[in-house]
């Protein structure tokens, strides 16, 4: 199976960089979230369609030893290598990308063209460090580039497709405007098949109803009521069996032109019916003030911070008898976030939380807590309990550098014990299993 880079890249554009870019731009962080959904595919979709120019693979190549992954938010505006290779990705189509992303997302057509910029450099960058980490060549970047061209068009959201951008689907991914053309011949040829067939049908139940009513009035004299009610009984017949015919071969070529012969979702001749595969959006949320005994620290209502100043509060860590008590309730971080691979170094938008940790912990000196760390199913486990144990430890020392090492009791890096996602399951999906918490201890 091909290797779908969009999950690698999105590890680049966590919740941490849609809150900060929110904040950054003036917009909402559902805006942000939906713009990037939508320029994501978009761009990879431009790089598939470009994998053998060589100006794109250098670029690509670059990127990889230029920091762009270090500073998206600050440095990709004005990297050359982005400007560049937006250039030759979309040439003067970018306006019509920008307007539509904006349009579809409800955000301005400035954060709109700023958050381009970032997914390019989000793109480029992680696909150089791929590339860089596996030791492939212009011609392996060329072939990883070429294998997403198959999927590109189904991860688009839901109002998005690539003529809303003003670029053409048959220009960039080869056979699809003629896979496009086949599906909807089909389904015109199983229509009038079926039209046929109920023609048949009700031709055959016309003349069994006709003999009957003949019959009928040879035996009776005739002129009776039949001559007028015949021909309305065979109109109503004939009406019934050409709609139920023409609604069942409707519904079996809709339901059976979905999917090509690799699963990969394709557009049908019924518009209304097709849904292209999408990524709900997160439902947006807004930091607020948070009650610290008089001090206001930036937080989500109910998230990681409201709830342990809550059950602080209200007594419940002092009066736990012992650990057993205290160790079933995990709070997770919400904006702690650790770049892909790394226990090291942390997305951006993570300090401010771990500054309200201690905040926290400074404010209930008596509190102590432990570090857990996540991953999910996928790769091997000694692997995963390792970087889940690094990084579970690296929290735990940045919290005693911050003067409250003493309160926390320990950090366990836990792999993927606790997982529930499947591992052949969306990285999107996956995501959920992929965190740093927190508990209280005694």
């Amino acid at each position: 199976m091909s290797l779908n880079v969009i999950d690698l890249i999105k590890g680049q554009l966590g919740p941490a960089l849609v809150s900060q870019a929110a904040s950054q731009f003036g917009e909402s962080e559902s805006g942000i979230s939906k713009a990037i959904g939508g320029l994501l595919p978009a761009v990879v979709g431009g790089l598939a369609n470009n994998a053998d120019n060589p100006g794109v693979v250098d670029a690509i190549t670059k990127a990889s030893s230029s920091g762009i992954l270090g500073n998206l938010l600050g440095g990709s505006s004005s990297n050359p290598i982005i400007t560049t290779l937006l250039s030759s990705l979309f040439g003067d189509k970018v306006g019509g990308l920008v307007n539509s992303i904006a349009s579809f997302s409800g955000i301005s057509n400035n954060s709109a063209g700023s958050l381009l910029n970032l997914v390019t450099g989000a793109t480029v960058g992680t696909v150089g460090k791929y590339a860089a980490d596996n030791n492939l060549g212009a011609s392996g970047i060329s072939g990883l580039l070429n294998d997403q061209k198959g999927i590109i068009s189904s991860l688009l959201p839901a109002g998005l497709s690539l003529a809303s951008f003003g670029l053409g689907a048959e220009n960039w991914f080869g056979q699809a405007k003629e896979t496009v053309s086949s599906v909807t011949s089909t389904a015109k040829d199983n229509i009038a098949e079926g039209v046929a067939t109920a023609r048949e049908n009700v031709t055959d139940g016309a003349r069994e109803i006709r003999e009957q009513f003949e019959n009928n009035n040879n035996n009776q004299g005739g002129g009776s009521i039949w001559k007028w009610l015949l021909p309305l009984l065979l109109l109503i017949a004939a009406g019934y069996f050409l709609w139920k015919q023409c609604e069942k071969k409707q519904t079996t070529t809709t339901m059976t032109s979905t999917s090509d012969s690799t699963g990969t979702h394709t557009d049908t001749a019924s518009a209304t019916t097709s849904t292209p595969a999408t990524t709900a959006t997160p439902a947006a949320k807004t930091d607020e003030n948070i009650d610290l005994n008089g001090v206001m620290l930036k937080g989500y209502k109910g998230g990681m911070e409201d709830q342990m100043i809550s059950f602080l509060k209200s007594g419940g860590y002092k009066n736990a008898a012992d650990d057993a008590v205290l160790k079933e309730k995990w709070y997770d971080f919400d904006h702690v976030n650790f770049k892909m691979g790394s226990s090291t170094e942390l997305e951006a938008g993570s300090q401010g939380q771990m500054e309200n940790l201690v905040a926290i912990l400074k404010a209930f000196p008596d509190s102590k807590i432990k570090i857990g760390g996540y991953t999910d199913k996928t790769g091997n486990e000694a692997s995963n309990v390792k970087l889940s144990q690094a990084r579970a430890d690296f929290i735990k020392a940045a919290l005693a550098k911050a003067g409250v090492g003493a309160q926390v009791l320990g950090a366990e890096g836990y792999g993927s014990k606790f997982a529930k996602v499947d591992a052949k399951a969306s990285d999107a999906e996956r995501a959920a299993d992929r965190k740093m918490s927190v508990r209280f201890a005694k």
